[in-house]
C-alpha cells in the first residue's frame, strides 16, 4: 500500500534518516522516500497507515 504524509521538523540529512530508520524498524521490508523541500514522506509498506504514523512521530517529528 501507499502512504503519504506530510512531516514536520525534518531540517537535514540525519532527519532523513531518522524517518527512514524509524519506519523500516516497523517494516524491514518498507520502500521510503523522503521530500525534505516538501516535507513530505511516501511509504510503501503493508503496516496500517496509523502504525506508520506513530513510528514518525515516535522517532520526534509531527504528522501534519
Amino acid at each position: 500500500m501507499h502512504h503519504q504524509f506530510q512531516v514536520g521538523g525534518m531540517s537535514c540529512g540525519h532527519c532523513i534518516g531518522a524517518v527512514e530508520e524509524a519506519l523500516q524498524a516497523l517494516d524491514p521490508q518498507a520502500r521510503v522516500q523522503v521530500e525534505l523541500a516538501q516535507g513530505k514522506v511516501q511509504v510503501e509498506s503493508d503496516q496500517p497507515r496509523e502504525a506508520l504514523a506513530a513510528a514518525i512521530t515516535d522517532a520526534g517529528y509531527t504528522v501534519q
